[in-house]
């Protein structure tokens, strides 16, 4: 599998557009809940988190004992609607001139991680504007692609280019790319740390994606 990325694209997956090299997982387990939208709808989202979290060995549960939940997904129209949701600015500083910035900026998504002590994922926020072209995805694809950026710190310019799904010609599926795959599994290995900042990291995961 690990001839499907080379080392410098896996490096490349997690150093930021700053130039500097920014690797975390989930340290716990993920603890999700989801606002905004139909009850049709979650199982489809439920269905992401768990396949994604399947992938990468982590447990689903239904509770953080620090947080309550630690995987937040909000759908919405506007980002107006953001800072009227009760306590959340207080788990997202100046949420107001954020959703300011985002609106600014035409922004049909955005994503907020939050860290431990050892480095590793405590909590991610992903906000979701529903715009015209959120709206043309399907379901199962759109909670995928979230899902997936979300379950690995990735650089903000990762998958700007290239989607981490691909559709399967035969069916139309959308599946997770299976270099992804592979990476994020590699990731999750315990042998590996939960947070780098060495770019040599990539290379022990171009390692762990040809073990695996």
């Amino acid at each position: 599998m690990s001839d499907l990325l080379s080392p410098e694209t896996v490096t490349a997956l997690f150093t930021r557009s700053s130039g500097d090299y920014a690797f975390a997982r989930w340290g716990r387990p993920l603890a999700p809940i989801v606002f905004g939208v139909e009850d049709s709808s979650l199982g489809v989202i439920k269905g992401a988190i768990e396949a994604v979290a399947q992938l990468a060995g982590q447990e689903v549960a239904e509770t953080d004992p620090e947080l309550g939940a630690n995987l937040m997904v909000f759908f919405f129209r506007d980002w107006a609607e953001l800072p009227e949701v009760p306590n959340l600015d207080r788990m997202i500083p100046d949420l107001r001139s954020l959703t300011e910035r985002l609106n600014s900026a035409g922004a049909n998504q955005y994503r907020i991680f939050r860290f431990d002590e050892a480095g590793a994922i405590r909590a991610c926020f992903i906000f979701l504007r529903m715009d015209a072209e959120l709206a043309a995805v399907p379901a199962e694809t759109l909670a995928l692609s979230q899902i997936v950026q979300s379950i690995l710190l990735w650089s903000d310019t990762a998958f700007t280019g290239t989607s981490p799904l691909a559709q399967l010609p035969e069916t139309g599926t959308t599946v997770l790319r299976p270099e992804i795959g592979a990476l994020i599994r590699a990731a999750y290995d315990p042998v590996m740390p939960a947070a780098a900042q060495d770019p040599s990291h990539a290379l022990r995961l171009y390692a762990r994606m040809g073990a695996h």
